[in-house]
């Protein structure tokens, strides 16, 4: 699987990295990264460093996330993503959305 999780001891990060190709057939397993860390004020690391490609499936599922985190008060972060995926998230204009840390 190219999706590894990672929650902090206090329950109030969530480390989710994803390796090779970001697209909808990560669909299930993504949203199984989140959908069960409901602590209040918890912030979602989406650690794309190691991501070559992703379509506009994937883009819809970081949507997913931020509502996620917006309801829990926290907060979408991607970290480090790659030059080409970096590329799709400024076109899409992401950067307006959630915190890009290259």
């Amino acid at each position: 699987m190219s999706i590894k999780q990672q929650i902090s001891e206090s329950n109030n990060q969530v480390i989710i990295a994803i390796e090779n190709n970001f697209d909808f057939s990560l669909h299930q397993h993504f949203r199984e990264a989140y959908s069960h860390c409901n602590t209040p004020k918890t912030d979602f690391i989406l650690d794309l460093s190691h991501t070559e490609y992703m379509d506009s499936s994937a883009l819809g599922m970081i949507l997913l996330l931020k509502d996620h985190a917006d309801n829990l008060g926290g907060q979408v972060i991607i970290k480090k993503p790659s030059d080409t995926v970096n590329k799709i998230l400024e076109i899409a204009q992401f950067h307006r959305l959630v915190t890009i840390e290259k």
